[in-house]
């Protein structure tokens, strides 16, 4: 069945040239005729010596030689020239095979030649209109077509970008020649030796040449728009695996990707790095007695590619460096994992962090942004990670810190949090999926009530973090918040703490124990006549809730329970 194919071969070299000499000789070795261009930056002494390690295979011819500049005709005018001289010498082709001096075969030739027999009147080459491509990086879609492109966007960028603005400002729309519909895909193709005669021989080449002359990188559109014009078949996907980064490089190839791209069962590959001798001792495969007809399956390729573009765009979440330092809101994750605060626990209940290690799996700290030291687990003067438990070194970044503290460690971190605390991290916080918050508020009044400092020392103070922490609540309120909040005042959570810890723990940590027995509490005796002697001063307490409990009432009914 691939008898009836007689394949050819175009290799566009612009450098490494003994690689390019390795791939001439794997494709004419497998029975494939090969045409080759050698770009005309390339020097006499090295085309001499690469003609010369070539001069023993009759199947490899050389075409005229082009100055050739990315993005530039040139690349197409190669192309022609290399497949004008290929169909000349060798007119019996039935297909013609684009690819670089660096492109791989990594199936056996006779592979490609008797799936190619399959459907021997089909093009493969990869043609989407311009309107529905989304794939261009760092380039243009519709206006590489309505534009023109006459300087070299590498070497004269600064022009470039003021002529293609100044063309935009007036409204410059160029006439697309008639009866073309711009397309746009890889530059790498398989087609018909009719369809190329075709292209190559259309009455109106020269009309079309002058128009793509002074388009934006005519080597992804000419062939690809003018296909639609001769082709009976077109199977619209390269047969040659090629992915590119985020800048619209392509991404080369190394001795740890072999087992991916075996799994691909892509015929070529692109690019291959010329130091992966491994992976160029593997490929191409040996040819077998029983010819695999298995069509490319580049899904799992594809999968790792987009993992790696997004790694190298957005980062791992959570890290923070100075070469990815990621715009305020913009960044993959603020925190790399889940972690918990609780806020108000503390001062209702003084050994609440003893009690918490007991009933959930994690690093309970204390106050982590606390004003005067860096309360960690154990209160060690280092904490994980080395940093220290100094509260100035901690304030220098507290986003940071935080950050770094959640990603160094593999347990869930827990901690403490009130108005008393650093409140710079409360909009980090509020808008982190990652955080999980139990918020107590007016909480803090109960160390206030048994501090035993004069009325209006405990008055100045109260108001203070009374506004401390109504500004941190506007936050918590807003629209923007991503974190998972449970709030209550401090009468509302006295009246069922232990359904509220229960649910708050499952929550959490599903292998949480019951809060069956809750920590001992601070005594509320004396804090209902404190809020009505700071009322009756004219300060309303407004986050501690209009529902208190009596103290009494409140103890009776706790004990009781337990």
């Amino acid at each position: 069945m691939s008898g009836q194919v007689r394949l050819g071969v175009i290799l566009l070299c612009h450098s490494e040239l003994d690689m390019a000499a390795r791939m001439a000789r794997i494709w004419a070795e497998g029975g494939a005729r090969v045409a080759i261009h050698v770009d005309a930056k390339v020097s006499g002494k090295l085309m001499n010596q690469f003609k010369a390690g070539l001069g023993d295979l009759d199947e490899v011819i050389f075409a005229p030689r082009t100055r050739c500049s990315w993005g530039r005709f040139s690349l197409v005018k190669a192309t022609q020239d290399a497949a004008t001289v290929l169909l000349q010498k060798f007119p019996d082709l039935t297909h013609v095979y684009l690819c670089s001096g660096t492109c791989l075969p990594l199936r056996p030739i006779s592979d490609l030649r008797a799936y190619l027999a399959l459907d021997p009147d089909c093009d493969h080459i990869e043609s989407v209109t311009a309107s529905d491509v989304g794939w261009t990086v760092g380039g243009l879609n519709e206006e590489r077509f309505t534009l023109y492109f006459p300087f070299d966007w590498r070497k004269r960028r600064k022009l470039f970008d003021r002529f293609t603005a100044l063309q935009r400002r007036y409204n410059v729309n160029r006439r697309i020649p008639k009866g073309v519909w711009p397309h746009l895909g890889s530059q790498w193709w398989c087609l018909t030796a009719r369809t190329l005669r075709a292209i190559l021989q259309d009455p109106r080449r020269k009309e079309f040449d002058r128009y793509f002359r002074l388009s934006w990188i005519p080597d992804e559109s000419y062939f690809q728009t003018l296909v639609r014009r001769h082709s009976t078949r077109i199977e619209s996907r390269s047969l040659t695996l090629s992915r590119f980064d985020h800048r619209g490089r392509p991404y080369q190839l190394y001795d740890d990707h072999i087992a991916v791209l075996t799994s691909t069962y892509s015929f070529v590959a692109r690019k291959v790095w010329p130091g992966a001798t491994k992976l160029l001792a593997h490929f191409p495969r040996p040819a077998s007695d029983r010819v695999d007809l298995s069509a490319p399956q580049s899904n799992r390729f594809d999968a790792m590619i987009n993992r790696v573009v997004t790694r190298r765009t957005l980062g791992r979440p959570g890290l923070y460096m100075q070469s990815r330092f990621p715009r305020k809101d913009a960044e993959n994750g603020k925190t790399s994992d889940p972690y918990v605060v609780f806020q108000g626990l503390g001062d209702i209940y003084p050994r609440f962090e003893s009690w918490l290690a007991d009933h959930v799996h994690g690093d309970i700290h204390g106050h982590l942004l606390g004003p005067e030291l860096v309360e960690f687990q154990g209160r060690p003067k280092v904490g994980p990670g080395g940093w220290p438990a100094n509260a100035l070194v901690r304030d220098l970044d507290t986003k940071g810190f935080l950050a770094s503290l959640i990603r160094i460690t593999d347990r869930t971190q827990i901690f403490q949090y009130g108005p008393r605390d650093n409140q710079s991290l409360n909009w980090f916080m509020a808008t982190d999926p990652n955080a999980r918050m139990l918020v107590v508020t007016g909480a803090w009044a109960l160390p206030l009530l048994h501090s035993g400092m004069p009325f209006d020392d405990i008055r100045r103070i109260f108001a203070m973090l009374q506004r401390t922490e109504l500004a941190q609540l506007s936050v918590l309120n807003s629209v923007w918040v991503k974190a998972q909040v449970e709030m209550y005042d401090l009468g509302e959570f006295l009246v069922s703490p232990r359904s509220i810890l229960n649910d708050f723990l499952r929550h959490i940590d599903p292998q949480a124990r019951p809060a069956i027995n809750l920590p001992e509490m601070r005594s509320l005796s004396g804090l209902a006549e404190l809020l009505r002697e700071l009322r009756d001063s004219g300060l309303l307490p407004r986050l501690t809730g209009d529902n208190l409990p009596p103290a009494e009432e409140f103890q009776i009914t706790r004990t009781a329970a337990e």
